[in-house]
């Protein structure tokens, strides 16, 4: 009993270290996921771009059913009945009238004709049936026909600038969330850089302590400080982590969301690195375009344009309604009625001419006016408003980079105080309140100008989208 009690606390021991090594192992195969990354995986698993190609599909369908108004309307009719009476029953007296006479003629016609096996009246009509198939080609109908199919093809090309739009304003959530996560993780780093220096200080009070020179209270406000940082540090992974998540479901990459679980096939999400970094940073005018051509080229414009051309079709479409129909025919069939079976065609023309909608269409046309000079307010309206939308997006991009210079600038002041502190302390003419002090101003610049760069590249990239 003993030897194989020994013998599964091996295996298990075993197997423990085994599946550590494998947690480890798998910890330690970081994958990496960059931007452009990020953009295909939205593009192929966003339900907002997969729900727009959708409605350019079904545009694309409603374009094609408009088309096959051109072709003839083609159709298969088939109709039999059964009577329990004939429904057609004809007599002598129906033909030869009620008059004594022809009742006399009618009495005399039905005694010969019985003896000779004539039926003296004609019964038709108990049942019969018809078969045909007609086809018909529409000439002219007012001319909404062609203005039906102009109509469905505007309506493919919005279609089309919705996706565009949709897909632009995806990819800016996606990037935006992207440097989000960057910007905590190079937060991340200037914390591990502070933890760095702040050790040194540690090492520096604990010799002086050691000489005599600093109390046990210099030691525990430097524990405090570094456990300040280390509450940070989690924090801000954290962050890292849920932002990471918010990104994760929006593109619909598959992550393994635990630390200590493992999942085959899916990484963990530590283990996912954004390998993309902010580019170098140039000042605005580097990226300048004429805001009037950049509005020129934008989604929204076009839209408004087609909303203009909808309007006037549809003006179009309603006076058509009004105007005579004409079309040609043919029908071709086979019946069976009152007992003389055959096939037959028939070639026709109709035409129709309304006479009595011609108020009811000049109210229609009269609203669909105002509908088409409210599109044209709208045109001017928002044509201003995009324009509006571009100059502040300049104007963002420009505060900005203004912003992130003044940040560099204050970071830098900070970390030249810092190190002229840290060597005024080691001479003794500093204190060390004043050192963490500007050490803690030192993360503080740091942060800060991290989220400027962030925010200036964030900036840029809503207006290069709109460039492009």
């Amino acid at each position: 009993m003993k030897s194989k009690t020994l013998l599964l606390s091996a295996a298990v021991a075993f197997c423990i270290c085994s599946s550590t090594k494998t947690a480890q192992a798998a910890q330690t195969e970081p994958v990496s996921l960059p931007l452009d990354s990020c953009f295909e995986l939205a593009r192929t698993h966003s339900a907002v771009l997969k729900n727009a190609r959708l409605d350019v599909l079904a545009a694309r369908a409603k374009k094609q059913e408009a088309l096959a108004s051109y072709f003839p309307k083609v159709a298969v009719q088939a109709f039999g009945f059964g009577a329990l009476d004939p429904m057609l029953e004809i007599g002598m007296l129906d033909i030869l009238g009620h008059s004594p006479t022809a009742r006399n003629l009618n009495r005399l016609i039905e005694q010969v004709g019985a003896q000779y096996g004539i039926n003296t009246s004609y019964r038709t009509l108990d049942h019969g049936w018809t078969a045909s198939a007609t086809a018909i080609q529409p000439l002219f109908a007012g001319g909404r026909i062609v203005n039906g199919n102009r109509l469905a093809q505007l309506g493919v090309q919005a279609s089309v600038l919705q996706e565009k739009i949709s897909e632009r304003t995806m990819l800016e959530e996606v990037e935006n969330s992207y440097w989000l996560v960057v910007s905590l993780e190079e937060k991340r780093k200037t914390l591990e850089q502070l933890q760095g220096l702040l050790d040194n200080v540690e090492k520096d009070v604990r010799s002086a302590l050691a000489a005599g020179l600093a109390t046990e209270t210099d030691v525990m406000q430097v524990s405090l400080k570094q456990n300040e940082l280390k509450s940070g540090k989690l924090q801000l992974e954290n962050g890292i982590r849920l932002a990471k998540m918010n990104l994760f479901n929006t593109i619909g990459y598959a992550y393994n969301p635990y630390r200590n679980v493992d999942i085959e096939g899916l990484p963990r999400i530590d283990d996912v690195l954004f390998s993309d970094l902010p580019d170098t940073l140039l000042p605005p005018e580097t990226y300048y375009t004429d805001e009037n051509e950049i509005a020129a080229t934008q989604e929204e414009m076009r839209l408004l344009e087609l909303q203009v051309d909808a309007e006037k079709l549809t003006k179009k479409m309603i006076l058509g309604e009004a105007l005579p129909q004409v079309g040609v025919g043919a029908m071709y069939g086979y019946s069976d009625m009152m007992n003389n079976d055959k096939f037959n065609g028939v070639l026709f023309v109709s035409a129709k001419v309304p006479l009595s909608d011609w108020g009811a269409t000049a109210r229609k046309l009269q609203g669909e006016e105002y509908h088409l000079q409210k599109a044209l307010n709208n045109k001017e309206f928002y044509s201003s408003q995009i324009l509006l939308q571009i100059r502040q997006l300049w104007l963002n991009l420009t505060s900005a980079w203004e912003q992130l210079q003044v940040a560099e600038e204050s970071v830098e002041t900070a970390r030249k105080t810092t190190e002229q502190l840290t060597e005024h302390y080691r001479a003794g003419m500093a204190s060390l309140s004043e050192l963490l002090q500007a050490q803690t101003r030192l993360r503080q610049e740091s942060e800060a100008c991290i989220d400027r760069k962030i925010a200036y590249q964030t900036a840029l990239q809503s207006y290069r989208h709109r460039i492009f």
